[in-house]
């Protein structure tokens, strides 16, 4: 027996089929951390690093979403959905880390949980793209998974 949801009886790829399934309230939540060289972090720390490219975390949050709203046409077997909700947030946490989070959200057929992901991470590669000239000693340390509700099962890290 298969448990792989994208993968048919004779091994093939498949989208799974979400026609039978009851519209409910989805929501996922995503995280990228990324770690910036000293002379880095000082400068958007000080007050959002400005660049000839414009503000590096108004432009990193509005490619999260720009992305998120894309991710059935960048993961293969995505569904194509028009999101309810997409929200970045960009702090740093107590080891001067800059954590991006994701959060997405639709009352659908099928979870939310890509879309945060790729949200999660596009925006952290906007902020090497706008902050590389500085430093190329950057990070994205990691994406994953946060928290999602609805479906079969809801999900958080602890």
């Amino acid at each position: 027996m298969n448990d792989l949801s994208h993968i048919d009886k004779k091994g093939m790829p498949m989208m799974v089929n979400v026609s039978e399934k009851k519209i409910s309230l989805r929501t996922a939540t995503a995280r990228s951390v990324v770690v910036l060289p000293k002379e880095v972090l000082e400068k958007v720390q000080e007050n959002d690093l400005q660049t000839k490219k414009g503000s590096v975390f108004q432009t990193a949050i509005i490619a999260g979403i720009m992305a998120a709203k894309k991710t059935g046409e960048l993961i293969p077997l995505c569904h194509p959905i028009g999101l309810d909700n997409c929200n970045i947030n960009i702090s740093f946490n107590k080891k001067d880390e800059l954590i991006i989070e994701c959060t997405t959200a639709i009352e659908g057929k099928t979870g939310v949980e890509m879309e945060a992901l790729v949200g999660a991470s596009v925006a952290a590669l906007t902020v090497y793209d706008m902050c590389k000239a500085l430093s190329h000693d950057i990070v994205i340390k990691e994406t994953k998974l946060m928290k999602k509700t609805g479906g079969k099962k809801d999900f958080e890290r602890k």
